[in-house]
Parts: C-alpha cells; sequence; structure tokens
C-alpha cells in the first residue's frame, strides 16, 4: 500500500502570511514565481505610489513609472488628464482644447473650464507672437479670446503686446519666457492649480505634489527647532531628507566670546548699529563707546568715545543710516546730544528748558528729524539742528518709536498704553493698552509686533496691526527698572531680554519659555541687542560695568554640558 505524501508546511512568515491569514494575494505576470504573493495595497500605499511615480514622470523616469503603475495595479491619473497635459507640452492647443471638453465633465465649476481655456489661449497668442505671426495671433485675439468674455483688463494688455518690436521686446513686457518648455511648464502649474481646486486628487494630482510635502516636512520641523538661526533655504537640495532637522545649541549664542571692560560705572544702553559694523554704548560714567565690529572675526574693539555728558547715557538711537548717534540721559536730564559718529564731533546739543526729561527718542525713516521726549510732558519733532518743528502737549512719555509709513511715531506713556501720534494731521490713537507700566519697547523690522518690558509682569509680544496681546515670556525678573528688550536672529525668531537677577534670558518668538539663560553679569542686565546682520551675536549691557559679547561656542570641546555661558572673568576675551 502507497505511502500517502506529507503534508505541505505551514506558510513561513517572511512571505507575509500571518496567523490568522490576512496579508498578501497571489501574484501574477511574468517573474512572479510560485509561492510569491502580491501585498494588497491600502489607500495610504496608493497615494505614496501616486506621488512617487508623478516624481520620477517629473525626472523623465516615464517607463519607470509606467512599470510601477502596472506592477502595482494604480493609476496616475485620469486619462483625459493624461493627454491633456502631454498636448499641452507639445503645444497643440488645439488638441488641449478638445481635452478640456472631456474633463468638463469632472470638473463642477462650468467657470474653471473658461479660465483654464483663458490660459491656453493666451499662451497660443503669446507664441504666435514670439514666431512673427502677427496674423495668426490677432485671428486668436479677435476670434477665440475676446468671445469668452473673461478678464478683459488682461485682453486689453494682451492686444498691446502687438505693437512690440521683436520677440525680446515682447518678453520684456509680457514677462514671459518665450515659447518653449519654460513657459509651458509655467502653464501647467497655473492649469494645474485651477483643476486641483475643482478636480478630486484621483483625477490629477497637484503640480510636484511629493515636494511641496516634503518641503512643509523640513518647514515644519524648522518652526519648532529651538535654535534655528541660520537663513532659511526652501531647496530641497541643501538638506538631507534622511534624517530630521536638528540645530546644535552650540551654534547659538550662549557662550560669552568678549568682555568689554572700558566703561568704569554701570552701563545702561548697548545697541548695534543698522549696518551691523559697531556697537554703541551708554554709561552712567558720562561716557559713549562706539565698537567696532570686526566681520571676520567677530571680536569688538574700542574705535572712539564720546565724552561730555552730564547726567550719564542711558538711551541711544542710531540714525538710519548710521551717520549720527543720538544719545539720552535719566530723568533728571534735560538735554539730548546729536554725536556725528564718523568724526566724533557733536552736531547739536538740544536742550529747550532746565526743567524737560528728554530720555528717549525716535529717528524719523527720512534721517531728517527726530522725536523725543520724556516723563515731565515734553514731546517735540525736531530738525538736526535741534529747532523743534512740532510739539504735543502733556503727553508724559517713556519710550518712543517711528513706523516706517514715516507718519505714525508710538509713544508709551504713563498711563500704561501705547499710542499712535500723527503730527502733520495732529491726530493720536490708542494702540496697547497694559495694566502695569511699560517700561519700554522696541519694534519689529516690518512694524508689525511691539516687544514690551511691563514692570513686574516682564516681557510681552503684542500684534500692532491687530492689537492683540501675541504672548508673555516667562523667567524674566522685571521689577520697576528700564531693562531693554530686543527681537532678534536671522528672521526675528528669537526675543532677547535682560533681567534683575543678573541673567539675559532668550526665547523662541513662539514659546513662553526660555530656551537659554545666559550668566556671567553680576549685577542688572540693563539692556540687550541682537547684531541685525550677524544673528549669532548678542551685546548685553549690566550695572556691572560690563558688556558682554555673546556667540556660539568657541570650539567644539567646550565643556560646558548644557551650551550656555557662565564665565564671569574680567579680562577683555573671555576664557574658552
Amino acid at each position: 500500500m502507497p505511502v500517502p505524501p506529507p503534508p505541505p508546511p505551514p506558510p513561513h512568515p517572511a512571505l507575509g502570511l500571518q496567523p490568522d491569514g490576512t496579508g498578501t494575494e497571489p501574484a501574477t505576470g511574468p517573474g512572479t514565481g510560485t509561492g510569491r504573493k502580491k501585498k494588497r495595497l491600502t489607500r495610504a500605499d496608493e497615494d505614496v505610489i501616486r506621488l512617487i511615480g508623478q516624481h520620477l514622470r517629473g525626472l523623465g523616469f516615464n517607463q519607470t513609472v509606467e512599470q510601477l503603475m502596472q506592477e502595482t495595479g494604480c493609476s496616475l491619473e485620469h486619462p483625459s488628464a493624461t493627454k491633456f497635459r502631454n498636448h499641452v507640452t507639445e503645444g497643440d492647443w488645439e488638441k488641449a482644447e478638445a481635452d478640456l471638453t472631456e474633463l468638463k465633465s469632472l470638473v463642477h465649476l462650468p467657470q474653471a473650464i473658461v479660465r483654464m481655456k483663458f490660459l491656453l489661449l493666451e499662451q497660443k497668442y503669446l507664441e504666435f507672437l514670439d514666431d512673427g505671426k502677427v496674423l495668426e495671433a490677432l485671428q486668436v485675439l479677435r476670434f477665440e479670446l475676446t468671445p469668452l468674455k473673461y478678464n478683459t483688463d488682461r485682453i486689453h494688455a494682451l492686444s498691446g503686446y502687438l505693437m512690440c518690436s521683436d520677440a525680446d521686446d515682447l518678453r520684456t513686457k509680457a514677462e514671459w519666457e518665450g515659447k518653449g518648455s519654460l513657459s509651458r511648464t509655467k502653464l501647467l502649474d497655473k492649469l494645474h492649480s485651477v483643476l486641483a481646486a475643482y478636480l478630486p486628487p484621483s483625477v490629477m494630482l497637484p503640480p510636484r505634489r511629493l515636494q511641496t510635502l516634503l518641503k512643509q516636512a523640513v518647514e515644519l520641523q524648522r518652526d519648532r527647532c529651538l535654535y534655528h538661526n541660520t537663513k532659511a533655504d526652501t531647496n530641497l537640495d541643501s538638506v538631507s531628507l534622511l534624517m530630521d532637522h536638528a540645530c546644535s545649541r552650540r551654534q547659538f549664542p550662549c557662550y560669552t566670546r568678549q568682555i568689554l571692560t572700558e566703561h568704569c560705572n554701570e552701563v545702561w544702553f548697548c545697541k548695534f548699529s543698522n549696518d551691523s559694523t559697531k556697537l554703541a554704548t551708554g554709561s552712567k560714567d558720562n561716557a559713549v563707546i562706539i565698537w567696532q565690529v570686526d566681520p571676520e572675526t567677530h571680536q569688538l574693539k574700542l574705535l572712539k568715545t564720546l565724552e561730555g555728558h552730564t547726567y550719564g547715557v542711558s538711551y541711544l538711537v542710531w540714525s538710519p543710516d548710521d551717520t549720527y548717534l543720538i544719545a539720552c540721559g535719566p530723568d533728571d536730564c534735560s538735554e539730548l546730544w546729536l554725536w556725528h559718529v564718523q568724526t566724533g564731533e557733536l552736531r547739536t546739543k538740544m536742550s529747550q528748558s532746565h526743567e524737560d526729561s528728554l530720555t528717549c527718542a525716535a529717528w524719523n525713516p527720512d534721517g531728517k528729524r527726530f522725536v523725543t521726549g520724556g516723563q515731565r510732558g515734553q514731546f517735540y519733532q525736531c530738525d538736526l539742528d535741534g529747532n523743534v518743528l512740532d510739539s504735543w502737549e502733556g503727553v508724559r512719555v517713556q519710550c518712543l518709536w517711528c513706523l516706517n509709513d514715516g507718519k505714525t511715531i508710538l509713544a508709551s506713556d504713563t498711563h500704561q498704553r501705547i499710542r499712535g501720534y500723527n503730527f502733520e494731521e495732529l491726530t493720536d490713537r490708542n494702540i496697547v493698552q497694559e495694566d502695569h507700566p511699560i517700561m519700554s519697547f522696541t519694534v519689529s523690522r516690518n512694524g508689525r509686533l511691539a516687544l514690551l518690558n511691563v514692570a513686574t509682569q516682564g516681557v510681552h509680544l503684542w500684534d500692532l496691526q491687530d492689537r492683540v496681546l501675541l504672548q508673555k515670556y516667562q523667567g524674566v525678573t522685571q521689577g520697576f527698572y528700564t531693562i531693554h528688550s530686543c527681537l532678534g536672529g536671522t528672521s526675528e525668531d528669537f526675543i532677547a531680554s535682560g533681567s534683575e537677577d543678573h541673567k539675559v534670558y532668550i526665547w523662541h518668538r513662539k514659546s513662553e519659555l526660555p530656551v537659554a539663560e545666559l550668566t556671567g553679569h553680576t549685577r542688572t542686565v540693563n539692556c540687550v541687542s541682537w547684531n541685525p546682520q550677524i544673528p549669532s551675536m548678542l551685546a548685553s549691557a549690566s550695572d556691572d560695568g560690563t558688556v558682554r559679547i555673546w556667540g556660539p561656542a568657541p570650539s567644539l570641546d567646550t565643556d560646558d554640558p548644557d551650551g550656555c555661558s557662565s564665565s564671569s572673568s574680567s579680562n577683555s576675551v573671555a576664557d574658552s
């Protein structure tokens, strides 16, 4: 009696079968072999395959795309969409219009088809002109574009191109790349953007969808990176997609790179010039020191000292072109000093009355006027010779800023608010209202954000346009001392402030908790200034009589474990 054959062995886990019998289906076609299984694709799998297929097709691997779609059973897009793209790329406008008719049933908004047809005919018209076929172009304009009754302003502009002397003149006036693949690719992008808005992605994917998703992922990681402080590059070739984005804390200005000790008393203020090449510091010792920034080593050296201030220097402001520097004193100072930086000569010494208090100033963007004021009710607009052009009575000013429009002057006052003043129209309006005194404020480069140091509350960020409080930052110790904070970094994504606990605090603009606490000063830190062109350079001025320059870690073998300087050396250059 024959012996029955043994039962077949159980499927091996490597073949993809699970104990419950799920996993794969039989594969067909040459080269599949016996026992090989094809995985059942999920919706996400199909989406990824289509994204890869679209990307490969953009690189010219058409045969690879066909094989990928055939093997997976996926469809990259609707056949009519494929024909439409091919005909646009080839410049076969009649067939492209016919393809639009096929797609019409899939588009729910008829106006979208009209817009797409207009874009096609516009390209057709421009290509005729580019070839010198003026009569054919005129036919398109009269009998195809105009009857659409769409975007008549654009039709008028197109008709003007008939007068262009040659193809170069046409391309310049129309801001168009000329007949060829470049302009047709841009046309496809416009057409796809219209189709993508009114067609499901199963019919046609948005253009370069995979690249878009990857860029969004990179940008999101950068936004979440606490220490990202370099210029954003949207080119995917500049980053690795094989690992997550992460900036090291060692690249951030957490380390004392230099300590400036030339002042002989409390340092009340520091400010980098607009072109980033100089730093001005003001002190209780009645001196202003101008420091030169070395663009290579980022070290500072003393350039000149401006002396003669009677009450100490508690506020400095550079003119827009950095030609002049205004110096103001504390509350009992009735004088304002305007220095010519290059020559070191005093251009103007302004004092309207011994009862005045001129404690702050701000330059008009034209560089020909400035405003100044104080808490005793003075608020003047002056020329470079100190002549008062306009005045506003009864405003007790704590801090000033001129907006980029050249008309609006922001002033914080003793009513715990910031108001906008227009000297030309003699109008004023409330912009920010706090519940505690505003000791100082600064404004972002685009004029949208205001950063406030609020007594007993700390640092607040306001949106001046929407007039809303965006963020309150934690950590800083702020009583009733005047402390000056700043925005900084490559895109002003960071905020820095001094503190009464002898530290410098740095926050990412979107985070209420500090990303760094810089130690080294031994008394209150009155002011910080971020270099506007060197995002890795920060300066801080303290009652301990020093100015510290903060930068990245000086070397890779720094012993500091958490990436922040804690040096308290009194040498001119900090130990590394």
